[in-house]
């Protein structure tokens, strides 16, 4: 399976003719979508078949990250402004049956709509702990700052999106609930103790059945003073593999965000050497996809592994 260790993302409504070349000379792992993509719902599911076309793949990786809440790319087909994780959490809090019966009801509704577009995974759900000191831009995006409602409402989820044959995809793993400043501009960097967030934010993520997660752009001061997660070996292989035992493909969060200091090849390269196994990139610029596609290495053996098991379980 000759793929390239990254996910990118379109320009438009419609592929160019320059991204669908760029889709038979270096064919990415899979493929992001967001609002720019998305005019109504013939237009995208017209788009995502173009996609499976010219990849000659009927099971091709086609991403979005449709959180609900603050996060939406599909707004212009759904309104799902109103129901954020914060949301469920909120009316699980209130009453455990009821919350639980609303959330099952919802990512039911999701799952069918991604399905009927041909949407493969979803980055969802969002396994951060919630803090009075919380950045505003990932506040209301997270269940709650009880690690008990958490896990309960990711497993919910996870099981509901497997059970529809759909992928999810956990994050900000380790935890990114204790970042004061949006990582979209500047790099978070928590102060925290390793005995404070394995207690904390790192449990949330433990015992979790995604067939993918996400890296947070957040340094860890007291844990790898050098590196962000991203960026971080130590944190790769002994946090998110070891101690909360990760098993699947582990994507970085975008490489073009700001938080990242290197340039999208060197943020993308470094990535990979610390021990994420896909990058991502958000931006949609094609000369700069054409850059990472042409000095990306192609997926290791893990990763490819990993991709035949997504591909049996999607079938």
């Amino acid at each position: 399976m000759l793929r390239k260790a990254i996910i990118i993302s379109l320009s438009g409504y419609q592929l160019t003719k320059k991204e669908m070349n760029l889709f038979k000379k270096n064919m990415p792992w899979g493929v992001i979508l967001f609002k720019r993509n998305v005019n109504n719902y013939n237009q995208l599911k017209k788009l995502i078949a173009r996609i499976r076309k010219v990849t000659k793949d009927k099971n091709y990786p086609i991403m979005i990250d449709e959180e609900g809440g603050t996060v939406v790319r599909l707004n212009n087909i759904i309104k799902n402004n109103l129901f954020s994780q914060k949301y469920f959490g909120e009316i699980y809090e209130s009453s455990n049956l009821t919350g639980i019966s609303l959330y099952k009801h919802y990512n039911n509704q999701i799952c069918n709509i991604l399905k009927n577009l041909g949407i493969n995974i979803n980055t969802v759900p969002v396994l951060d702990k919630l803090y009075k000191e919380t950045n505003t831009f990932l506040k209301h995006r997270i269940y709650s700052s009880k690690i008990k409602t958490i896990k309960n409402l990711s497993k919910v989820c996870i099981e509901i999106y497997n059970k529809n044959k759909i992928l999810s995809v956990i994050k900000h793993i380790p935890g990114h609930g204790l970042a004061k400043s949006d990582s979209h501009f500047r790099l978070p960097i928590i102060y925290k103790s390793y005995k404070n967030l394995i207690n904390n934010d790192f449990k949330c993520f433990e015992k979790t059945k995604s067939h993918l997660a996400m890296t947070a752009h957040v340094l860890f001061k007291k844990i790898d003073n050098d590196n962000c997660v991203t960026h971080s070996k130590f944190i790769i292989n002994k946090i998110i593999r070891k101690k909360i035992g990760f098993k699947g493909i582990l994507i970085s969060d975008d490489i073009s965000m700001k938080s990242l200091k290197s340039g999208i090849l060197n943020n993308a390269l470094k990535a990979l050497s610390a021990g994420c196994n896909l990058t991502l990139y958000c931006k949609g610029n094609i000369n700069e996809s054409l850059k990472l596609l042409n000095k990306m290495p192609y997926i290791d053996n893990f990763t490819q592994k990993k991709t035949s098991e997504i591909y049996k379980f999607l079938s």
